[in-house]
């Protein structure tokens, strides 16, 4: 029961993030002052936290199939485990760089329509990671 919660979870940021990314450009108009909507400031942590426990556990799943051996033959879940956890990786790796910049005015090395961009690739990947790891942590615990 408790990875399905954790499942839900993250399928619930997962829609969280795809909804207010599409949105956002409906009721915000961005500016030199305001470029990113203020709600963002809530839900940046909950993407920090899905990182987190999508690398973690994505971990945790990739070591339970490597455990088979290196003659275990390359299945769905192998390949899905693989994924989730290096595409965590990755976006968490620009996920923390853009956030610290962004909370770091001072820094200037990357524009602000690099980090825009940044920012849209962000939230599309996080959105399809989180909704991958969600419904495999719902399979998971009714298997």
């Amino acid at each position: 029961m408790p990875m399905r919660i954790i499942g839900a979870l993250f399928v619930a940021i997962g829609l969280v993030v795809a909804v207010h990314t599409v949105v956002e450009p409906l009721y915000h108009v961005s500016g030199e002052g305001s470029p990113y909507s203020p709600v963002w400031t809530y839900i940046n942590p909950l993407m920090a936290l899905a990182i987190i426990a999508g690398v973690v556990l994505g971990y945790r799943r990739k070591m339970a199939l490597d455990a088979e051996g290196d003659d275990a033959p390359v299945t769905r879940a192998y390949i899905g485990a693989n994924a989730l956890l290096y595409g965590f990786l990755f976006i968490g790796i620009l996920f923390f760089f853009n956030w610290f910049n962004y909370m770091t005015p001072s820094y200037t090395a990357v524009g602000a329509d690099a980090m825009s961009v940044i920012w849209a690739v962000i939230d599309a990947a996080l959105s399809v990671l989180c909704l991958g790891m969600g419904l495999a942590l719902w399979r998971e615990e009714s298997n």
